[in-house]
């Protein structure tokens, strides 16, 4: 009989690539969602796909690459917070509830560090709309008591893979525009002061840090946690080597055979921000992120540093996989 795992949000590129490599290992996968196996707000189809399932992740949640306007704000909290506590009523109704249970978390959830690293034991809270996000999720989590199952909040990265946060960095670079994101002065208005949403500049040059994780390993994570019933509670999934965001596009300048690429100061970026209807602070935020838990439990990432991971996706030609596997971990 085969394994079975349940993964809600499974239309993001995250979810698409576990479902399709879940599937490609023989596991019987389920999805939760607007559509797939079981809709929300059905609760009695959901408890019976979480019956007997082996696994449970959860990566629903509406995209922060967008405009922080009041709805969207309201919806990006809701499609985390309700979704969440409606799994742990379902998975609370089982009769063999699932053992694991991974939750998306973001490694935003952390301040704006460029003084030292955030691990799970040291890492200090950041404050401002989108870790107000971060922690009523992981609220939604760990609250109430779920004696049968294990639970995990992984604090992801920036996530590479082909449909990530990697395209508009690509985009930029093949037009030349791929020197660094420099930080600097804007004014603030009174509703982002409001809202928790404005960016105060700090990192000078694109020295801002950049934690990132490739997709193969959010996947080798999940079946290293799988095997390793002592691993709960927050976890960091990030690369053990975290750049900055001056070198990540170094590398990709090299990897696509630019030669130049032109930096982008701050009031470039909230234009354009306005224009393709996102934030700055998805770039000029400072993510110094370390996985103490994972690499002290032993994982091994399959792309710990930086170019290789890259390239893997953005390479022309053979060296680009479609599928790249994780190493053995579990």
């Amino acid at each position: 009989m085969s394994r079975r795992i349940v993964i809600a949000g499974a239309s993001g590129f995250i979810g698409r690539y576990l479902v399709e490599a879940y599937r490609a290992d023989g596991w019987n996968v389920a999805r939760i969602g607007r559509t797939g196996d079981a809709v929300w707000g059905d609760s009695p189809a959901l408890t019976r796909l979480l019956d007997g399932a082996e696994v449970l992740v959860n990566l629903a949640g509406k995209s922060v690459n967008c405009r922080y306007t009041e709805a969207n704000r309201a919806q990006i909290l809701r499609s985390r917070v309700d979704t969440t506590r409606e799994l742990a009523a379902a998975v609370q109704a089982c009769e063999t509830p699932p053992p694991l249970w991974v939750n998306a978390s973001t490694a935003t959830i952390y301040r704006h560090a460029e003084d030292r690293p955030m691990t799970e034991a040291t890492g200090e809270l950041g404050e401002g709309f989108s870790v107000g996000i971060a922690t009523a999720w992981e609220r939604a989590l760990f609250d109430g008591d779920l004696p049968g199952t294990r639970r995990v909040a992984l604090r992801m990265a920036i996530v590479l893979g082909d449909g990530s946060a990697l395209s508009p960095l690509l985009t930029l670079t093949r037009l030349g525009l791929g020197g660094p994101q420099r930080d600097g002065r804007w004014w603030p208005t009174r509703d982002r002061l409001a809202a928790g949403t404005w960016h105060e500049a700090r990192a000078q040059g694109g020295r801002q840090k950049f934690s990132w994780i490739h997709i193969a390993d959010v996947l080798g994570i999940i079946r290293f946690l799988t095997d390793r019933p002592d691993l709960a509670g927050i976890v960091n999934a990030s690369s053990p080597n975290p750049s900055d965001n001056a070198t990540v596009m170094g590398v990709l300048r090299e990897v696509l055979g630019m030669p130049f690429g032109l930096a982008l100061p701050r009031w470039v970026l909230e234009l354009g921000a306005v224009a393709i209807r996102t934030e700055t602070e998805l770039v000029l935020k400072s993510r110094w992120v370390i996985p103490e838990r994972l690499v002290d439990a032993g994982y091994v990432f399959s792309y710990p540093e930086l170019e290789p991971a890259i390239r893997q996706i953005a390479a022309p030609g053979p060296v680009r996989a479609k599928l790249p596997r994780p190493s053995a971990n579990s």
